[in-house]
């Protein structure tokens, strides 16, 4: 019964050490789709995390519906397989535009 639980502990170890591992490698890269296959992919998640390279990754959104209420959507291209510069959609970035601009002064 001992040599049991400690067979399960270890089980348990090992499949926790490796989620982390498996959600790593589930971003996206991309510069391994083509640029309709990275815009379309945007689209149909609304909002998803797209590496860009070795050690670089963006949020991406679909529209500005997705992005946080005292941000605003910005044109935004990724690298491809096919193109330098793929217009894929929006990343968020913070609306210094409008009224949020005073709120941002003021935070400094």
């Amino acid at each position: 019964m001992r040599k049991s639980a400690l067979t399960m502990m270890s089980a348990a170890v090992v499949i926790c050490g490796a989620v982390p591992a498996l959600a790593q490698s589930g971003r996206t890269d991309s510069r391994a789709l083509s640029c309709a296959q990275a815009r379309a992919t945007v689209a149909a998640n609304g909002s998803i995390v797209l590496g860009t390279g070795r050690h670089t990754y963006d949020r991406y959104v679909a529209n500005e519906r997705f992005c946080p209420p005292h941000q605003m959507a910005k044109r935004a291209t990724v690298p491809t397989r096919d193109s330098a510069a793929c217009l894929v959609g929006y990343r968020c970035v913070l609306n210094t535009e409008r009224e949020d601009r005073r709120w941002w002064l003021r935070r400094r």
